[in-house]
């Protein structure tokens, strides 16, 4: 059994493609709002809210389990793509690395959102990291949601 693999999903949403990718390139505060139920809270522990590099920490809830993520992000701006590089947190307790990537193509009149997590668990009896792909649905949804507020 693989110890390193990568799970994703699309999903279609209203937003522009640069509306969506700004929030995580320059307003990922806003996220908590969008996503309240998902997303607790999120703070710049190194560097700004918009620099390529920076490390922030996310405190999320997945499957009704509070936890807490600390990652060095990556901005792809050409390809509208966000990587959160696993640095520290509870999920690196179960994986190596972690790697969940935002990234938002345009689709009609809105946008198709891929989402990804590249990963390499510590052993093999660790699950896939299925439902922090439902985390990350659930919290493009909100963002998507909030944006049409907006």
């Amino acid at each position: 059994m693989a110890l390193q693999g990568k799970v994703g999903t699309e999903i279609e949403i209203k937003a522009s493609p640069d509306k969506y990718y700004n929030v995580f390139k320059s307003t990922a505060y806003h996220v908590p709002n969008a996503a309240p139920d998902h997303i607790q809270g999120v703070e710049v522990h190194e560097g700004d809210w918009e620099t390529h590099g920076s490390v922030k920490i996310w405190k999320y809830t997945v499957e009704g389990e509070s936890g807490v993520f600390k990652e060095k992000v990556e901005y792809d701006d050409a390809n509208r793509a966000v990587t959160l590089v696993g640095v520290e947190g509870d999920v690196m307790k179960e994986y190596k690395t972690f790697k969940p990537t935002y990234q938002v193509v345009p689709k009609g009149t809105g946008s198709l959102a891929k989402l990804t997590i590249e990963y390499e668990k510590l052993r093999a009896d660790v699950p896939a990291p299925n439902k922090y792909v439902t985390l990350m649905v659930n919290i493009t949804k909100g963002i998507d949601e909030h944006l049409a507020k907006a």
